[in-house]
């Protein structure tokens, strides 16, 4: 059973990569073959193929793309684009503030509902200078999934460590008289501004831009989206065990309905049939169906087994060791979901560093959080914020390549994982 669920794994990120545009189809495909063939030999009942998907990133996503959707037919983006536009020199210029403002923003919101909330704003940029929004949208992406393992708050990963390692929100700052993960994370995020300017180095011609003239329509959407968001944050702070799983994605959810009936009582059925048809829903449904293939693939043990590897490949040698988790979770993550496998990881990694007494365990946890988060940027599937943003430029007419994405992708990640590496070893391992 291990043997067909691996093969069915490796070809169905095989086919994503040769068809990106048929993502939804295969994952759709791939998921049923593997939960019938656990479902069959026993691997895995209905309940727990059921209890597989993440509904509340799934009602957080849905809830998001429809008050982001309301905010963008209110002409917000619009607006805030011909001023942001107004007030800097060249396109780079605007690109840059874009990126940066993703990952400010993301490590204390959702990656997810971060590039859902800036895309419209960039995409607007993008058209207004004459550039492709396709970089410019990869861009945003790559920047805030990057800094989404700054905070206890910016990304289930951190959230799943601050929990098994019970760290509060300051030990992402400050743990044990030292400079904990945000400033290792920090460090890769400033190394990454370097790569984008180069990558739109020939945008620096001086912007000639007559304002559009574009009105906001209503103050509304913008007020629910940046509730929703203080909405979010405020929830962060109260332990995972009070509060029911599902919890932000009811509150996006309950948000997003205020927004469609606000767009009905303003804008009739023509506006909520606009926001409803402006949510990815392709999206949606590939997320589902990779969160059932994981599902299968750690419940055959694939997971553990490569959890196993590290112990292996890294021995008693701790440099070694840190090594080989900082940038074998690069690789796997690139390919694999972080979630299952930095749960896998955390009680591995406690077993490891228990036998390393001299060691601190947080060098282990902070190289496998930079290595699972940062590793998502290697490829166009290997983190949510990645696969809804190409989702939005798709849903908007443009067609992403996979070379699109690896020309921004790749060095951005090198440089944030060497960044991280680096920061975190002077700091937790000399």
């Amino acid at each position: 059973m291990k043997i067909f669920v691996l093969i069915i794994f490796i070809l169905t990120y095989a086919a994503i990569i040769a068809f990106p545009n048929r993502k939804p189809l295969i994952a759709g495909i791939s998921a049923a073959l593997c939960a019938g063939g656990c479902l069959i030999f026993g691997k895995i009942d209905f309940s727990e193929l059921f209890y597989s998907v993440d509904f509340n990133v799934v009602l957080m996503l849905v809830g998001i793309m429809l008050t982001v959707s309301a905010f963008s037919y209110s002409e917000t983006p619009e607006f805030i684009a011909d001023r942001l536009i107004a007030k800097v020199p060249n396109a780079l210029v605007a690109v840059v503030l874009l990126s940066v403002l993703s990952g400010v923003i993301s490590a204390f919101i959702d990656n997810v509902a971060t590039v859902l909330m800036l895309a419209p704003i960039g995409i607007a940029v993008a058209l207004k200078t004459n550039l492709s929004p396709i970089p410019v949208i990869i861009s945003i992406a790559v920047s805030s999934n990057l800094q989404g393992a700054a905070t206890l708050v910016g990304d289930t990963t951190s959230i799943m460590l601050g929990s098994f390692a019970d760290m509060s929100f300051s030990d992402f700052f400050f743990l044990d008289g030292k400079f904990s993960i945000f400033w290792a994370v920090e460090l890769g995020a400033l190394l990454t501004i370097p790569v984008i300017m180069f990558i739109f180095r020939k945008n620096r011609q001086k912007l000639s831009f007559a304002p559009s003239g574009v009105k906001i329509k209503s103050i509304v959407p913008t007020v629910l989206l940046t509730a929703n968001i203080l909405t979010l944050i405020a929830v962060s702070f109260i332990p995972a065990g009070d509060k029911p799983a599902i919890t932000n994605g009811l509150i996006c959810i309950i948000f997003a309905a205020l927004a469609l009936v606000f767009t009905a009582v303003k804008y009739r059925r023509a506006g909520v049939f606009g926001c409803v048809k402006d949510v990815d829903f392709s999206t949606v449904f590939f997320l589902i169906f990779l969160f059932i293939i994981i599902s299968t693939v750690e419940k055959v043990g694939i997971i553990s087994d490569i959890s196993d590897l590290f112990k292996k490949l890294g021995g008693k040698n701790v440099f070694l060791l840190y090594t080989v988790i900082v940038f074998g979770s690069v690789m796997f993550s690139a390919f694999i979901d972080n979630i299952p496998y930095v749960a896998t990881m955390l009680p591995v990694i406690k077993l490891l560093s228990a036998s390393l007494p001299a060691v601190s365990p947080y060098l282990l946890y902070f190289g496998l959080l930079c290595g699972a988060t940062l590793g998502g940027n290697l490829t166009p599937f290997g983190a949510s914020a990645n696969v809804v943003g190409i989702g939005i430029l798709n849903k908007s007419g443009y067609k992403v390549k996979n070379s699109d994405f690896f020309k921004i992708g790749v060095p951005f990640t090198l440089v944030a994982v060497l960044g991280g590496y680096a920061f975190c070893w002077l700091v937790w391992g000399m």
